[in-house]
């Protein structure tokens, strides 16, 4: 049984080297977004390299982040976040010192795979090594203090690219590696999961990926030549299906298709496609907007995106206790309709607007929205299966999060008519940002009926601390835990 006290010198330490951890991988889902102008600039990039400069990372991260699970409870939770970190690492220097957007691209892919082992592992070791009575407490931390870095992504993001510069949004992971990794080898015990046999799904991974990489490509080109995008859109769907039809035949699934049999989890998870889709959307796009059009210094646009996080570290008890006390269906039927309320508001934002009346009452609203529904949605996706599937249900939930903004990143551009140059031409942007905008709140609204014709047993008390405190507006919290002698999670 675990048994270090978090208030010992030891548990510190853990608590410390798990929040580094999960907070370089977060960072880099939230600072980059602020970056792109200054990166397409210097690099000579045009909306397409943007685009993949976002979802190389994305791609393998989603697509192999249940498999980082189960490696570290094969070869030890430790071991494999320590290589993780050290991995992500060295992708961000990569990243940081790459000569054209080709490199860049490419050692974003990297980055993605040394987050998908480092990811799981940060909260896993505080359930492997933290004593039960001070579990919640140390998990409620993580997740706080991750919240904190998901609210100061953006600004943090805006004052390198204004300062140092844009490649500094990826050097400062070294250091903070060079911190996390000896700390965790000399403080965290090495702990692995309660069954280590059977073999690894490489193969479902592998195809998953694949998918999710060959539709990305065939929405990202699709304005340019139209026969490599319409041959990639053929094999990514063909990759899928065999990604389904493995998953179904193997003894061990990454993603095993009897999970979906709850009604409950496949609703919440359809909700969780729709949401996270406008989520990583609009993110990506409104840091653009509010440099491109409006004229803001990436600094100020950073800035501006605060409120959305902050509310969400400020509130998500409250919306938890909320969603205890009334059950999910209504939190997660108003919360998306109040988002695509806040991203309409947004497409008020053009040329010299003001802050105080048009970009931050979208910006509030929006995050009321986010509050509302994102501590209800987590908690019910881990309501929704037995107490052994809980964290396979919860990797699960999260790679669909993830896979959804992804999408989405590279769909909107699409279907707003963006071209390759667009965000050189602010007028063409504005046109196609408002666009995007109106799609965005459609997909809200469509998640918003979703939930309330399909979600409908309210959810036990939330004993997952992570959930409440939840401060993230990029993806869910990822719970590794399983009952004793129970099947992994991810």
């Amino acid at each position: 049984m675990p048994d270090v006290r978090l208030s010992s010198p030891q548990g510190k330490w853990i608590l410390v080297t798990t929040v580094l951890g999960s907070s370089m991988a977060l960072l880099d889902l939230t600072v980059v977004n602020v970056a792109l102008p200054r990166i397409g600039q210097d690099l000579g990039a045009d909306l397409g390299a943007l685009q993949w400069t976002v979802n190389a990372y994305m791609v393998t991260l989603a697509g192999l982040i249940l498999l980082g699970g189960a490696l570290g409870d094969r070869f030890g939770r430790r071991k494999v976040f320590v290589v993780g970190v050290l991995w992500f690492a060295a992708a961000s220097l990569l990243c940081g010192i790459a000569p054209d957007a080709g490199v860049l691209i490419a050692a974003r892919a990297l980055q993605g795979v040394g987050g998908a082992l480092l990811t799981p592992g940060s909260l896993a070791l505080i359930q492997a090594s933290i004593h039960p009575d001070d579990r919640g407490r140390a998990v409620g931390l993580w997740s706080g203090f991750g919240g904190i870095g998901a609210a100061v992504g953006p600004f943090l993001g805006g004052w390198l690219v204004d300062g140092p510069g844009w490649r500094w949004v990826f050097l400062l992971n070294v250091p903070l590696a060079l911190l996390c990794a000896p700390i965790a080898l000399r403080h965290v015990p090495e702990s692995s999961g309660a069954k280590a046999e059977g073999r690894f799904d490489v193969l479902g991974a592998a195809l998953g990926a694949i998918a999710l990489g060959l539709v990305t490509y065939a929405l990202i080109e699709a304005e340019g030549d139209t026969v490599p995008a319409a041959a990639s859109a053929v094999a990514g769907l063909a990759a899928a299906i065999a990604f389904v039809l493995v998953e179904k035949r193997r003894p061990a699934p990454m993603m095993p298709p009897a999970i979906f049999a709850s009604r409950q989890f496949s609703a919440v998870n359809g909700v969780t496609l729709c949401v996270y889709a406008a989520f990583g959307g609009f993110f990506f796009l409104a840091a653009l907007q509010l440099q491109v059009v409006v004229g803001w210094s990436a600094l100020a646009a950073g800035t501006a995106l605060l409120p959305t996080t902050a509310l969400m570290l400020l509130l998500s008890a409250r919306s938890g206790e909320l969603g205890d006390r009334i059950g999910p269906r209504i939190p997660l039927t108003v919360g998306p309709l109040l988002c695509a309320a806040g991203m309409l508001l947004m497409t008020r934002v053009g040329p010299d607007a003001s802050y105080a009346t048009e970009v931050l009452p979208a910006l509030l609203v929006l995050g009321l929205g986010m509050v509302t529904l994102v501590a209800p949605l987590t908690a019910t996706v881990l309501a929704s299966v037995d107490t052994a599937r809980a964290g396979l249900a919860s990797g699960i939930n999260n790679a669909a999060a993830r896979a959804a903004g992804l999408v989405a990143v590279a769909a909107l551009p699409l279907l707003a008519g963006m071209g390759p140059e667009a965000y050189r031409m602010p007028d063409v942007f504005d046109a196609a940002f408002r666009r995007a905008m109106v799609l965005c709140a459609g997909v809200l609204v469509v998640g918003s009926v979703l939930a309330f014709t399909t979600v409908r047993r309210p959810a036990p008390d939330c004993r997952h601390p992570e959930c409440r405190t939840h401060g993230s507006v990029a993806v869910p919290p990822l719970e590794p835990e399983t009952a004793p002698g129970g099947e992994r999670g991810a």
